[in-house]
């Protein structure tokens, strides 16, 4: 489980690929402080596991399915990621819950800039879990949702933001993963009927108690 506050830009180091397989070697001081084989980190918002490590670096695999469904096939060396280790139970949280599972791959269709905010409209598949003011993933990044339609999204940077990640940089037709907000996602679960059978919870009843 991540909060989506990166930690730090990393770099890719090499990259080994096998078809749509992938092994990757990163660069990362912060996240290698304390970094065991086994360990979960997120890399532009995948949660992967680490293979082996050494000073300043450590390996991941990407398989087939997460080559095929996230943006990390795009990766060269010398890319730059977002780095964050999984949080701890006694630790702060400051962003929202995020799983490291990646919903769809967003492009980014318009960039622009209003005092000392960089907005981005990305378009995806399917926004029916995105909602005004409430929270989204990208590359990694916990970050509010300042509009939304049917075709996509608008997110606002702040300036800390801009430089402690890489989407700082990403300009019109940059791809990125975006991981929609889970609590939306299992309340959408929960609402469903199982086997024609109507779900306990129901839309009054949430609005009963204040939902």
């Amino acid at each position: 489980m991540f909060t989506g506050i990166v930690e730090e830009k990393g770099k890719i180091e090499s990259i080994k690929q096998t078809n749509q397989a992938l092994q990757l070697r990163i660069h990362g001081k912060k996240v290698t402080e304390d970094v065991a084989v086994g360990d979960s980190i997120s890399v532009n918002g995948v949660c992967l596991t680490v293979t082996d490590f050494g000073v300043n670096w450590f390996t991941v695999d990407v398989i087939p399915e997460t080559f095929r469904s996230s943006s990390l096939a795009k990766l060269v060396s010398q890319s730059s990621v977002n780095l964050e280790r999984a949080m701890h139970a006694n630790g702060r949280f400051g962003g929202h819950f995020v799983s490291g599972h990646v919903d769809a791959v967003g492009t980014i269709e318009r960039t622009w800039l209003e005092d000392n905010a960089k907005y981005y409209y990305i378009s995806v598949n399917e926004t029916r879990y995105i909602s005004l003011k409430g929270s989204v993933s990208v590359d990694g990044t916990s970050l509010t949702v300042f509009g939304v339609d049917d075709n996509g999204f608008t997110i606002s940077l702040i300036p800390e933001t801009q430089q402690a990640t890489i989407l700082g940089t990403k300009q019109q037709g940059d791809i990125v993963n975006v991981e929609f907000d889970m609590l939306a996602k299992y309340m959408e679960r929960l609402l469903q009927s199982s086997n024609n059978q109507p779900s306990a919870i129901t839309e009054e009843k949430l609005k009963q108690y204040g939902f």
